[in-house]
């Protein structure tokens, strides 16, 4: 099971979910430490890591002519 939560890192070293899971076992996690200055800055930065990850899909000639009724 691959699943992202948001969470922080307390300075003593506690990791707090921002949302309940229940898992039925211990599970091994990675951590990012995400570079901010202020916590309301994270969805800028979650969108700009993932814009050229999007841009593939939304760059594609299909897209465009899917999307052309719109403008």
């Amino acid at each position: 099971m691959l699943k992202t939560v948001e969470a922080v890192l307390e300075k003593d070293g506690r990791l707090r979910l921002r949302e309940n899971i229940n898992l039925e076992h211990a599970r091994h996690v990675l951590v990012t430490f995400l570079d901010e200055t202020q916590e309301n800055e994270l969805p800028a930065e979650t969108a700009l890591l993932s814009e050229s990850s999007l841009g593939e899909d939304w760059n594609r000639p299909e897209e465009n002519d899917a999307w052309q009724h719109l403008q």
